[in-house]
């Protein structure tokens, strides 16, 4: 077997790489904890820069859409219209608070925006004014004066060396935050990628000028954008199985993050390379309801539009000692395995835990500081707003690209998506009361009913006794066609 399978410890990137797709698999001590997937036909938005049009300005929600050339108008609302745009005047910059949506833009106006959250449903993309272009140590903001630093970098001595070499970087044009990355970073590294910046931010303000542009700027590809923001993770080892992507990353890396460029390998095993750690599985596992625990409790994940329910159950788990100290293990354990689900199936907006019912408040208590200590691993911003009355605990964590069910998965066309069907019975039922209506409201001789194998079967079986008496009371004859296409509760009646 391939001497790459057999690494368990620290983290590292599978990069998998098709024509057609990139998919990114982030594995944490041989354990698949992230999943990020891009098809080339349906690459992510967010971070990509337009040139747009309002096309419709809704004073009632504060808010416009945005014609930016998709199928779906974009969403702009009046609070994320910022400083430094064309939207605000610059004596207000200083000073700018939220104003009504009509005094700020109008229609048919040309506007640039950048995207924040990808289209998910039926909702179009949601975009700011407030552009960013991000690098490798900084994040340039057209139009502002600001310097900012991550919050992650906590030494005040650092924090202040990071400004001061930035500082000079700052004019008219722009900004610049300071990420995470650029801890402990030396001085040209930092202008590198300050003139790099600025050189983007210039192609994108000439592409700005033509007529009939809508694309200003796209981010990097996934997989070279998931190595450039990942890279600050302490990564062990980044394995692609794609030549040529494979010599794309060492490109980037070595002009960009030589720090790297060793831990880039090409991955030429016998196995593909998702069958590493068992990932392909994994994934698979990962649109289902059900999470089971080492324990014999499960979770019961439902994703709906408005938030995401977990449900907490001790299952076949019935403990050493009492029943209080069952609930709150099984509790626990379920902590872990929550963080790790929201990461792994991208989980974001409103999400409510049912955690099973804990009589003491020091356990309750326990519960929260673990669920808090396993989503501090997590790069997306979450925040916990602890018990509700009714033992629920909310929670909410930052939305920016669908999930992975939305991603992999399309409504089912025989429940629309509800999860549940109608019985048999109810069909057939609904099926007489349809054909009592059309013989009161037509003439016609007889009834020919197309319906789905298990309403024929029953039809034309145990339950054939019903159908002979609705012949009697109509006075009509029926007639039953077997449709094997039929999903169970679609069924149509044709007059003959």
């Amino acid at each position: 077997m391939n001497n790459k399978v057999q690494r368990k410890k620290g983290s590292e990137l599978l990069i998998n790489v098709t024509p057609t797709e990139a998919r990114v698999a982030l594995v944490e001590h041989g354990v698949l904890q992230e999943v990020h997937i891009e098809r080339r036909m349906k690459r992510g938005l967010v971070g990509n820069i337009y040139k747009g049009k309002i096309s419709r300005v809704l004073p009632g929600m504060q808010a416009a859409f945005v014609d930016i050339g998709l199928e779906k108008a974009a969403f702009l609302h009046a609070s994320d219209i910022v400083p430094h745009t064309e939207c605000v005047a610059d004596g207000e910059r200083n000073n700018f608070v939220v104003r009504d949506i009509a005094s700020l833009v109008r229609q048919g106006q040309d506007i640039m925006v950048q995207v924040v959250k990808d289209p998910l449903g039926t909702k179009g993309a949601r975009l700011t004014t407030d552009i960013t272009l991000p690098s490798r140590y900084l994040v340039f903001m057209p139009g502002s004066s600001h310097i900012g630093v991550s919050q992650r970098i906590e030494q005040e001595e650092e924090r202040s060396r990071l400004k001061q070499i930035t500082q000079p970087y700052v004019d008219e044009d722009g900004g610049f935050i300071i990420r995470t990355a650029a801890e402990n970073v030396g001085e040209d590294e930092l202008a590198q990628d300050a003139a790099f910046l600025r050189r983007v931010w210039a192609k994108v303000s000439e592409r700005r000028k033509r007529k009939g542009a809508r694309l200003l700027y796209q981010d990097l590809a996934l997989q070279v954008r998931i190595v450039r923001d990942f890279v600050g993770e302490q990564l062990d080892h980044i394995q692609v199985d794609s030549t040529r992507t494979f010599e794309e990353l060492n490109q980037f890396a070595h002009e960009f993050m030589p720090e790297i460029a060793n831990k880039i390998e090409h991955y030429d095993g016998p196995a593909p390379i998702f069958e590493l750690y068992d990932v392909e599985n994994e994934i698979q596992r990962a649109l289902g309801r059900k999470v089971e625990l080492k324990s014999g409790g499960y979770l019961i994940i439902d994703q709906t539009e408005a938030m995401t329910t977990v449900d907490i159950n001790t299952g076949a788990f019935v403990g050493h000692r009492n029943l209080e100290e069952t609930i709150f293990n099984t509790n626990l354990e379920a902590t872990q395995a929550i963080a790790r689900q929201l990461r792994l199936r991208n989980l974001g907006g409103i999400i409510i835990i049912d955690f099973i019912d804990m009589q003491k408040s020091a356990h309750q208590d326990r519960v929260l500081s673990s669920l808090q200590g396993a989503l501090d691993l997590d790069r997306v911003k979450t925040s916990i707003s602890g018990f509700s009355g009714l033992g629920l605990v909310e929670m909410t964590r930052k939305r920016t690209r669908e999930s992975l069910e939305h991603v992999l998965c399309s409504e089912c066309p025989a429940c629309q998506g509800t999860g549940s069907m109608k019985t048999v019975e109810t069909v057939s039922y609904e099926i007489f009361r349809e054909l009592i209506r059309l013989n009161r409201t037509y003439q016609t001789d007889e009834f020919l009913l197309y319906c789905s194998p298990a309403v024929y079967m029953s039809l034309s079986g145990d339950e054939s006794h019903l159908l002979a008496e609705l012949e009697v009371y109509i006075g009509k004859r029926i007639r039953l066609q077997n449709e094997t296409m039929y999903a169970q509760n679609k069924y149509d009646v044709v007059m003959v």
